[in-house]
């Protein structure tokens, strides 16, 4: 019988007491690396600045150790018990964050200017790899009962998250991508991690093979939303909260779930914002995206006067077109309706889990702040 739902902390004290219990073991973790990855590490968590001098710049929400902790205590356990695994999967968090930016292109994130825009996209690479390398350090060097195991669940999210990012970066060069295409995308690209981090917490707390895979499922379905509410801000979130320029997914010609669900709408909506998106990519003489292009954001383009219209930046007119043929095409409303129906989903699955009352309710409000979020 499912438990009675009680009251909890509300999501933002409950991200508050994440980031203060995991904070600690993060820095501590952080502190083994080399001297170099260390200070480019400790500029992309906010702890120092650019010359490695003490900072106080915005961190992450600490999202992801916050599931892991509330799902140990969900099943019975305790959150220091999960510790190793929520540190764990900050750090492959914050490594596919050093690396996407690379890949992207973006030049702030957290309201500071990204890592490879201050140290360069190797040294920014090289801190990714070496977050990721130290996640699994962490796992190892916990030598608890379930180490093993917990290794190979997130070896395996790893895994969907590069296939995930993969798929997301090849949607670029290709003129068309189904929705089913897309949504596949965003379940490795997002949804794995999210997956992992309450698997990991089911484990680390002492859960039931049944447990596990239903809060695995939870983890996976609000992965999911979080992707498509993180795309709905990709286009229309204020610059001032999100911490990103305004437009900035539609400035890359990013196939987002929004732009995707436009395109293959069939309206005359999304007929128009396909010019954008098919003729309007930056080339070069291969026909190729110039792979410099989303490495250099900060380098003003050439006059416009030099360009072809195939090669022209989209104005900021052109842009605010491009967001309202979105969402004429229904591009918007589909993905909000979509976020809403998985949130459901993926509260169903935790229902499942019969979890202890507080950390359920704690989840439950985690779960609707990561659908109904603005930044």
């Amino acid at each position: 019988m499912a438990k009675v739902m009680t009251t909890g902390r509300p999501a933002h004290e409950v991200l508050a007491w994440s980031r203060d219990l995991v904070g600690p073991a993060l820095r501590s973790a952080v502190e083994t690396l080399p001297l170099s990855m260390r200070h480019i590490a400790g500029y992309h968590f906010g702890w120092l600045d650019e010359h490695g001098r003490p900072d106080t710049g915005g961190g992450g929400k600490a999202i992801r150790p916050a599931l892991v902790l509330l799902a140990a205590e969900a099943v019975g356990g305790s959150a220091r018990a999960a510790m190793p695994a929520a540190v764990a999967v900050e750090l492959v968090h914050n490594f596919s964050l050093l690396h996407d930016d690379v890949m992207d292109g973006d030049a702030t994130r957290r309201h500071r200017p990204t890592a490879w825009s201050v140290f360069g996209v190797s040294g920014a690479i090289l801190a990714g790899d070496a977050l990721l390398t130290l996640a699994f350090e962490v796992l190892r060097a916990d030598g608890g009962p379930v180490a093993g195991e917990a290794t190979r669940v997130l070896g395996a999210a790893v895994l969907d998250l590069v296939e995930g990012q993969s798929a997301d970066t090849s949607f670029e060069t290709r003129d068309e991508v189904s929705v089913p295409e897309c949504v596949s995308m965003a379940e490795g690209k997002t949804g794995a991690l999210l997956a992992a981090a309450c698997a990991l917490g089911g484990l680390s707390g002492g859960g039931g093979p049944e447990v596990i895979e239903s809060l695995r499922a939870f983890g996976s379905r609000l992965g999911l939303a979080f992707q498509m509410v993180d795309d709905l801000l990709g286009i229309w979130g204020d610059p001032s909260v999100t911490g990103k320029p305004v437009f900035s997914d539609l400035r890359n010609r990013k196939k987002s779930l929004p732009v995707v669900a436009a395109l293959t709408s069939g309206t005359a909506s999304g007929a128009e914002l396909s010019t954008f998106y098919h003729h309007g990519r930056p080339r070069t003489s291969t026909g190729q995206p110039p792979a410099s292009s989303a490495l250099t954001p900060s380098v003003p383009p050439p006059a416009s006067s030099a360009l072809t219209p195939a090669e022209q930046v989209p104005t900021a007119a052109e842009l605010t077109r491009m967001a309202s043929l979105i969402e004429a095409a229904g591009g918007r409303a589909w993905t909000q309706s979509r976020a809403d129906e998985l949130l459901a989903e993926a509260l169903a699955h935790l229902a499942s889990a019969d979890p202890t009352p507080r950390p359920a309710a704690e989840l439950h409000a985690l779960a609707h702040l990561l659908a109904h979020r603005d930044h």
